[in-house]
């Protein structure tokens, strides 16, 4: 955004956007990218809404102090980067947990915290249903691969 710092603007929204809004946005927005997040699984993280965490990256709300903390530790990114205080030195040690799954394993949690306890034991069924087949496909093919072996 042009102009001097500190300025504002309004949204097409009727929203004030501050410049610290917006360089927050962004630089939350370029971390989740560089992590291979969605916007819901960090709104879920930070234990925000999905469309208030879409307000706070699009730089149409300034996040809480605690909040920005949450975002911090759940994008990899220390606080000072967030604000714009600093250079593009993002690391922080600790990993978030969760990260090491695919996008697809991560929105399949996000589904199954939202069931009751009825709909959770048909889905844990389910699932057991499916390992079971997964074993008993991989038994079979181990036969088939000794057989063959020993024909040779």
């Amino acid at each position: 955004m042009k102009g001097k710092r500190g300025t504002k603007s309004v949204a097409k929204n009727g929203r004030v956007r501050t410049d610290l809004s917006i360089q927050i946005g962004k630089a939350a927005r370029k971390a989740r990218l560089r992590k291979g997040l969605t916007q819901a699984d960090v709104a879920e993280r930070v234990k925000l809404t999905n469309e208030v965490y879409g307000r706070l990256e699009r730089g149409d709300m300034t996040p809480s102090t605690p909040t920005l903390a949450k975002l911090s530790a759940v994008l990899g990114v220390r606080a000072d980067v967030l604000l714009g205080l600093s250079g593009p030195d993002t690391s922080q040690a600790q990993p978030v947990p969760g990260d090491e799954l695919p996008p697809e394993a991560r929105r399949l949690l996000r589904t199954v915290r939202t069931l009751d306890d009825v709909q959770l034991n048909v889905f844990k069924g389910t699932a057991a249903g499916f390992l079971k087949l997964k074993r008993r496909r991989r038994q079979r093919q181990r036969r088939r691969d000794k057989a063959s072996g020993a024909d040779t």
